[in-house]
């Protein structure tokens, strides 16, 4: 790792960007280089402009994609180079108009139907039935699962923010059902490893793409004739009462106080159920 880019990292951690915003951020610079083919801190104001107008009128860049590659390489020469220049000032991404992919529950169904292998399918549908992003469902740990009251506790979701959703019984099964098939102390959805079999042992989660390539796959072979991603089957659920009401949900893990008596980290409740007579 360069020293400029070292200390763009150190920028943004001490702006408190999340870890995510921190690697698009960098990407978004590591391509301005790239395109130029020396380093970033070489490229002259007239060179970022023509870079600009290149993403907008050759590279057809969508709002997103522009909106990233412009925050990122703002807060590089506003804030580690020290540079104030105009062109930061007045660059905007392209307006867009368009409505979004909507699928019928039918869809989803045959959608999920079509996801091949058990650990994307469970994910995905948990993510559709939870309303979760992309990230939220694949970070789900065990701890994350309150079960006597029928929640997910969602962490550092959009704004950093955590959020209680609701669990449907049928999720909640399902999610047993899968966990039993790796037993993993913490991740819900553990990262598989190359063979598949460490699951178990796993110290990390299930990678982002996988699930998204599990969803292309399954789009294609549904027959389904939309341009959808794993965020169109985010519903509008699960944002927290303005009283907050469930934020001191008691929590009985995966399987319940019911299950106590069966081995396993997940089927004793912990000490939050005990407190509060769970």
């Amino acid at each position: 790792m360069t020293p400029l880019r070292q200390r763009m990292l150190e920028d943004l951690q001490l702006r408190g960007l999340s870890e995510r915003t921190q690697e698009r951020y960098v990407r978004a610079v590591r391509q301005l280089a790239d395109h130029y083919h020396k380093s970033p801190a070489q490229i002259t104001e007239e060179e970022l402009r023509d870079y600009f107008l290149y993403l907008k009128n050759v590279k057809h860049s969508s709002r997103s994609a522009s909106t990233i590659a412009r925050c990122g390489i703002t807060f590089f020469y506003e804030h580690t180079l020290k540079r104030d220049w105009t062109t930061l000032t007045f660059v905007r991404p392209p307006q867009e108009h368009k409505l979004p992919a909507i699928l019928s529950l039918e869809e989803v169904h045959t959608l999920l139907q079509c996801v091949r292998l058990p650990r994307y399918r469970t994910c995905l549908t948990t993510i559709d039935a939870c309303g979760l992003r992309l990230q939220e469902g694949t970070h789900l740990q065990i701890a994350d699962i309150a079960s006597a009251r029928m929640l997910v506790h969602v962490r550092c979701g959009k704004g950093a923010k955590d959020r209680y959703v609701p669990l449907p019984s049928q999720t909640l099964e399902g999610l047993r059902q899968y966990w039993k098939t790796h037993r993993n102390p913490v991740w819900l959805f553990p990262a598989p490893g190359r063979s598949g079999v460490e699951r178990s042992t796993a110290s990390t989660p299930m990678p982002r793409t996988s699930v998204q390539d599990a969803f292309r796959a399954a789009l294609k072979a549904s027959g389904i004739h939309q341009r959808a991603s794993v965020h169109t089957l985010t519903p509008l659920v699960g944002h927290p009462s303005p009283g907050g009401r469930y934020q001191s949900a008691p929590h009985s893990g995966l399987f319940g106080a019911q299950h106590a008596n069966h081995d396993g980290p997940l089927y004793a409740p912990d000490r939050q159920s005990r407190h509060h007579g769970a």
